[in-house]
């Protein structure tokens, strides 16, 4: 089963409501959600299995830690998932990215996918879905399950504002999926976006409206 965790780092709080602000320019913006992206990847890879090797520091020979297991792939859901990968590479940066491509139908606020490039072995890897906003899950859950039909059986969810109602249904439609969350907010508008959010994350992040 998966675990929800709502991240509450007084850090990412600050920085959360930095961008939230409407007079936050393009770079700050576009820099804060790459840092943001990198204190929740931190949070996230708490559980990431290490074994022991054998090193040798300039004093002496000693056991070191190193992480074990799987590999790692990063997958943004384009386009504003992009602002979130530059930070989690800071820390991962062996981690293989790949990448999923959908737009919001502005008439059923469901997503459509337009592109979708994966890693030749994403199946054996731990794959981290970033994205800024959840707001209705769609493109969340779809993203996740073309993930599946690859073969990803270790799937995280990360983003940096949640709708109730989003988050709720990505629980519902993938139960065993890890979710991080950066901040919770009340609900959506009639047209499907975050309130008090910070409006579109895409155009804030590349300048575009």
């Amino acid at each position: 089963m998966g675990k929800i965790t709502i991240m509450d780092h007084p850090l990412i709080q600050h920085k959360i409501g930095i961008i939230r602000e409407i007079g936050t320019g393009t770079k700050e913006f576009r820099e804060i959600v790459s840092e943001i992206a990198m204190l929740e990847c931190y949070e996230s890879t708490r559980d990431l299995v290490l074994e022991d090797v054998e090193i040798e520091t300039p004093m002496t020979k000693t056991t070191a830690k190193r992480l074990a297991g799987k590999k790692i792939a990063i997958v943004p859901i384009l386009r504003a998932g992009l602002g979130m990968v530059p930070g989690m590479q800071t820390l991962i940066p062996a981690a293989k990215v790949g990448h999923i491509g959908m737009y919001r139908d502005h008439d059923t606020l469901e997503p459509v996918e337009y592109y979708c490039k994966l890693p030749a072995d994403i199946e054996e890897r731990d794959v981290f879905v970033v994205d800024p906003m959840l707001a209705t899950g769609g493109s969340a859950c779809d993203a996740i399950r073309q993930l599946k039909m690859y073969g990803c059986q270790h799937i995280r969810f990360l983003c940096i504002i949640a709708a109730p109602v989003g988050l709720e249904r990505l629980k519902k439609e993938h139960p065993d999926v890890d979710i991080i969350v950066g901040a919770m907010d009340d609900h959506l508008n009639e047209i499907g976006y975050i309130v008090p959010g910070l409006g579109d994350a895409g155009d804030r992040i590349f300048g575009t409206k």
